[in-house]
């Protein structure tokens, strides 16, 4: 395995284990790494910029020196004055020495302190010994052990010349002590970005891990009263991503909750409902055992009781399917014409049940599913034949302005029942010996609110019932109905 590979796995390896990591370790590790990416970054360019600034103005400060002591010594000469006239004033950074004509070295380094001599070179000779004044030779020496910048200038008429001392050490530790400070800093900008990140972490995950426990309770238990508290100010939950998650999953679990005591409601009263048709269809079978010694009008009754029981058991157990499964929202929604629903309505309500169903409508038009609709008005158009069996009124399909209303002359509804005929299951204990399961004008009430409208429900004036329901329609179904 080359190096190149081997490293590249151990970089994997860290990887994966620092996914394995908890989500806050990630985010304040993430949080630190790139505030140092940045205190570096920023670090190292302002330090760049400082020492460029420090360097440079040292080295004018050097420049300037050289050029005043030139520009003096070039008048000076032209006087006839001599260098034991010249004034020096050593510092810390600054230092002078004398050399005579021949380059010897008459005052050292420091005006006579024990800071050593620096060693003359020829070319210091030279302009040590030249006849002009003011002659400048620069170079950079570190025979002292430290680095220094040195200028020799000549005195003229080969009298000698001093040499300018500049000492760079300083100026470097000036440096050395910004870049320590710098680094202290960054040290402290790093941990408080880290202490930060690690905070704010802790805010957030500390909201997901209670999303996580209560997640996983209703996965371990199966109960859904457990809501999630989100932990921000006042406890009214934050606004962001999180706090918006908190208060969707408590609300998904209100849904889940409500969905599953309404399925338990469903069975209950489902199981309760199917006990009647049931208990009748075993007394049959019982008496289907001694079928040879009935008289043939008893055969044919039960027969029919058997055919009747069967037909409700089996619009029951259809009813109890569509409700449960809500298969009437599988349909695509679409543009639909109410009173195309209302006459397919009232044909199939004409061949079933004999009765004359009459449709008077005008071209409201929903945004709505087509079958659910059809329905949603089928159920009260039967429900209207069954509690009149032998009446000759017909059944009006009333429709204005997206408001549906199924008419009928039958004996009424009470007025203590108006307010529960929607409810699944119910039924007026005048309905209680007819066919039926209670679920019809309850699946009218699903139908109509998926829907976006309400139902209604009251008697009419001169005897009969109104089965109602309230949609809102397309506007330019609105517009057309004003225009007329």
């Amino acid at each position: 395995m080359s190096a190149a590979t081997a490293l590249a796995e151990r970089v994997r390896g860290w990887l994966r284990g620092f996914n394995a990591t908890s989500l806050g370790t990630r985010f304040a590790v993430t949080f630190a790494a790139v505030a140092a990416a940045v205190i570096v970054l920023v670090g190292s360019l302002a330090y760049s910029a400082a020492a460029t600034l420090v360097r440079d103005s040292a080295q004018q400060e050097f420049n300037a020196t050289v050029s005043n002591v030139a520009q003096t010594l070039r008048n000076s000469s032209a006087g006839g004055s001599r260098f034991n006239e010249f004034t020096l004033v050593h510092s810390e950074t600054f230092s002078f020495q004398l050399v005579n004509g021949e380059g010897e070295i008459m005052v050292p380094l420091g005006g006579g302190r024990a800071s050593g001599a620096l060693p003359v070179t020829e070319a210091d000779r030279a302009v040590a010994g030249h006849y002009a004044g003011g002659l400048v030779h620069l170079r950079d020496d570190e025979s002292l052990g430290e680095p220094l910048r040195v200028a020799t200038v000549s005195f003229g008429q080969g009298l000698g010349a001093v040499q300018i001392v500049q000492r760079l050490q300083p100026t470097e530790r000036l440096l050395d002590t910004l870049a320590a400070q710098m680094v202290v800093v960054g040290v402290v900008a790093l941990l408080g970005a880290g202490l930060a990140g690690w905070l704010v972490a802790r805010r957030i995950t500390g909201r997901l891990v209670r999303l996580t426990e209560a997640a996983e309770y209703v996965t371990s238990t199966g109960r859904l009263d457990r809501a999630v508290s989100d932990g921000g100010s006042g406890g009214s939950g934050g606004r962001d991503e999180v706090g918006r998650l908190g208060v969707a999953f408590n609300e998904m679990l209100g849904r889940l909750a409500a969905a599953k005591e309404e399925q338990r409601r469903l069975v209950q009263n489902a199981s309760h409902e199917l006990r009647t048709p049931l208990t009748s269809l075993r007394t049959n079978v019982s008496v289907m055992k001694r079928f040879d010694r009935l008289s043939p009008e008893a055969q044919q009754r039960l027969v029919d009781d058997l055919q009747g029981e069967t037909r409700e058991l089996t619009d029951l157990v259809n009813e109890l399917v569509s409700l449960a499964t809500e298969t009437y929202q599988d349909e695509p929604v679409q543009e639909v014409v109410l009173r195309e629903v209302a006459e397919r309505v009232a044909a199939r309500g004409r061949r079933r049940t004999g009765r004359e169903v009459v449709v008077d409508a005008d071209d409201s038009a929903v945004l709505g599913r087509p079958g659910a609709l059809e329905r949603a008005l089928s159920n009260p158009v039967e429900n209207a034949a069954k509690f009149d069996p032998g009446g000759t009124a017909p059944i009006e399909i009333h429709i204005r302005g997206g408001v549906v209303e199924i008419r009928d002359r039958g004996p009424g509804i009470e007025e203590a029942e108006l307010a529960h005929i929607f409810e699944r299951f119910y039924r007026a204990p005048s309905a209680r010996g007819l066919p039926g399961s209670g679920l019809g004008l309850s699946m009218v009430h699903d139908i109509a609110a998926a829907h976006g409208g309400t139902v209604f429900a009251y008697n009419r004036e001169g005897g009969g019932a109104v089965i109602g329901l309230r949609l809102p329609t397309l506007p330019a179904a609105e517009e057309d109905q004003r225009q007329r």
